[in-house]
């Protein structure tokens, strides 16, 4: 194999490594989003041999795989990725800051929305069960808050802790009918617990 080919199958290989291992931001590492732009083509090719689909957003800097797998389909591939169960809190706090993220955009024309720790704290108390033990709740909003971070919709801004950077690809998992449907859930929680 030649240098040149060889080049060329590592430009397809470590980009679809990467993505393979979970999202790719362009603001994090300008070089390896320049090669999976241009291998875009080909890497998609190869994960839609596996059930996936690579989702770029070049606008907003990420891109992620989708899974393609019918869960119901008895024939379908097993799963690459599994479904990930969030707990009702994490799910909470994944609907208010896509809210947040919606109200941010429509009045401001910064690109990236920060939240603080005790802002996330604030909008997260009036849902969870009040407790007489305070610190408790605010180790289990930590928890929450790191979970998030986990997935990737959060990030800790470097040098400034407990500020986050809202990420965008939030948008791409939160859309409006997963809110709709929360928002529904959510009502029907509130008046449960009244």
């Amino acid at each position: 194999m030649s240098a040149r080919a060889a080049n060329e199958g590592s430009d397809f290989r470590i980009p679809l490594v990467n993505v393979l291992r979970g999202p790719v931001y362009r603001d994090e590492r300008e070089g390896l989003w320049r090669q999976l732009v241009a291998a875009r083509r080909r890497v998609d090719d190869y994960v839609q041999a596996i059930g996936m689909t690579l989702v770029v957003d070049e606008v907003k800097g990420y891109a992620f795989l989708r899974s393609d797998i019918d869960d119901d389909d008895p024939d379908a591939l097993p799963r690459l990725i599994p479904r990930r169960a969030l707990s009702y809190p994490a799910s909470l706090l994944l609907a208010l800051l896509r809210r947040r993220l919606a109200e941010f955009d429509a009045t401001s024309s910064d690109a990236r929305l920060v939240v603080g720790r005790d802002d996330i704290v604030r909008m997260l108390r009036d849902f969870l069960a009040s407790s007489a033990n305070e610190a408790r709740v605010i180790d289990r909003i930590d928890g929450y808050i790191k979970r998030v971070v986990e997935l990737g919709f959060l990030r800790e801004l470097p040098g400034r802790p407990g500020q986050y950077e809202v990420r965008r690809i939030l948008e791409a998992f939160v859309d409006a009918q997963w809110l709709a449907d929360f928002d529904s859930r959510l009502a029907q929680y509130v008046e449960a617990d009244r």
